[in-house]
Formats: C-alpha cells, structure tokens, sequence
C-alpha cells in the first residue's frame, strides 16, 4: 500500500484529493491547520481505517513518523477573499510550507507534487498561457502575496530537484469548482451559483468581458494522479482549455438554476487577470490526460451540491 500526505487536505481541492487517493488503495495522511479548509469536507472519511488526520500548521516543521510514497502540497489560501484577508498566511504557506513539505520528501524519499497556480501568470499578455510564459505578476499588488508565494514555492521545488536530484512535479491548476467549494469562497462559481439559487443580484465585474476557463474538481484529480506517477518535473498546465467571459459564465448559472436573478456590474478590482486560458498541450502529450466533463454537466452537479 502507498502512503501519501496531503497537505491542505481538508480544502476544496485537498479534500476531492484525498477521497481520489483513497479509492486508489492509497493510505492518506490529511494535514491542515482549518484556516481555510473545513472538517465537513473530510468527516466522511474519518471511519476509514487508511485514513489519518492530523491538524497542523505547515509552515511549522512536520515530522511524519512513518513511511512516505508521495508528499501533496496543496495547503495554501486559494480565493482573493481569503488570502486577502490572510496574506502573511498566504506567504508563509507557499514558503516556509513548501520548504518543510519539500524536506520531509527528501527525508522519506518520496515522490512530491507542489499544487502551483495560474496565477503565476498573472494578468497575462499571451492568451492561452503555455508552460514557456513567464507571466505578467505585480508583487506589490493586492494578489502579489498569493501570485509570488507560488511563484517562490514553483523556483525552491525546481532547486530540490537539481541539487537533491528530488523527483518533483509542479501543477499549475486552473480554475478549478464542484461540491464543497464555501459559499462564501468570493470566487467566481460558488458566488454565481449562492446569489442564483438566493434570487440575489449577480455580481459582475467589470463589463464582464474578462475570460476565464473552468474545469471540474473530478477532471482535476485525475491530472494531478497521473502526473503523480508520471515522470514529468516541468510545470504542467492543468485546467480546461474552454475559455468563457464571465458574463456568459453568469448567463450559464442562471440558466440552469432557472433563477431570475439580474445581473449587476461593480468596478473590476485592481490586478484582476483580463484573459485566462490554459496550453495543455504539454499534458494531452506527457500524461494523456484532457477534461471530460462540459461545463453544464459538472455546473449542475455543483448546483445540486449547493441546493
């Protein structure tokens, strides 16, 4: 059996993750320090004799008293809300986190995954984004704590892996949604969807004309497994290449929760991304991998989950 950590195992992502693991035969470790994540997500796992929770704060040192297969670092603020909120937390994590996670893997030899961003493009100049771009990020900025920590956390993995000769993986992750994303996430399908089935206003901003791509949680899970166990150590691109604007994205969510909801436009806050689509062409070619799932399918599970 393979034992795999993951860190920020209780989020949205880390939580999908874990059930995706374990139903591979895997054991897990679950670390997460609930700043962000949430018990609800992983308390349907916690009977499961494979599976192991421990809550703890990741910039602090780790010591896992058993073997390692597999170290997953997906602990880190993900929405502008919080990581606005939080954005020493946020450093911290994508630094002194991914220092300790990338150790403890040396340690125990194990294989690791650092979950990066597309964010480390920032508001790009080249659309769709390919592995090559080097991105258009301001540090100073109101995302600069969340874009540079990935960005820091993207160059320390790739160090490990020419000095350490570590075997270490980067996934960029696109926007990514399904169940058990937080009402309150501040992103752009949780807050659609929770103003939509409360007959609120639809919050746009900007004219709506900014693109995004979307790509279902399921879909996600099954690109980080095979890059896992692939013997890919350049960053990857992992996302659904179908770009969207987020007025259509809106028109989409009302549409099927049949909501009669206007839309309202408010300011576009600063250093929000104009484009954002992703090259995956790195990963059809390396990991034979692609999403499946269209948007209304996995829009109308997302809802269900809502409801």
């Amino acid at each position: 059996m393979k034992n795999a950590l993951v860190t920020g195992g209780a989020g949205f992502i880390g939580s999908h993750l874990c059930d995706f693991l374990l139903n591979k035969g895997f054991r897990v470790i679950c670390a997460d320090n609930l700043i962000t994540g949430n018990m609800k997500n992983i308390n349907h796992l916690r009977k499961n004799r494979n599976f192991k929770f421990v809550r703890h704060d990741i910039s602090r040192h780790i010591n896992i008293n058993e073997k390692l297969d597999f170290v997953l670092h997906f602990a880190s603020p993900a929405s502008p809300a919080d990581y606005q909120r939080i954005p020493i937390q946020t450093l911290k994590a994508g630094s002194l986190g991914t220092h300790n996670t990338l150790g403890l893997a040396f340690a125990k030899k194990a294989k690791y995954v650092l979950a990066s961003t597309s964010e480390v493009y920032g508001d790009p100049l080249v659309n769709p984004q390919p592995e090559s771009y080097w991105g258009n990020v301001n540090p100073v900025g109101l995302r600069g704590c969340y874009d540079e920590a990935k960005r820091f956390a993207e160059a320390l993995t790739t160090a490990y892996r020419r000095i350490h000769k570590l075997d270490a993986k980067i996934a960029r992750i696109f926007n990514t949604y399904g169940p058990r994303m937080r009402k309150d996430d501040g992103r752009v399908v949780p807050n659609f969807i929770s103003q939509a089935l409360g007959s609120k206003p639809m919050t746009v901003y900007g004219d709506g004309s900014q693109t995004r791509s979307f790509c279902y949680v399921d879909d996600l899970t099954d690109g980080i497994y095979r890059l896992m166990n692939s013997k890919l150590n350049e960053p990857v691109n992992l996302g659904n290449p179908e770009e969207h604007t987020i007025l259509e994205f809106a028109e989409v969510i009302k549409k099927l929760t049949r909501s009669g909801s206007r839309i309202a436009f408010k300011e576009l806050p600063a250093d929000d991304p104009k484009v954002r689509c992703p090259d995956i062409r790195l990963a059809k070619r390396t990991l034979g991998w692609e999403p499946k799932i269209g948007i209304e399918e996995g829009l109308q599970r997302t809802i269900e989950s809502f409801r």
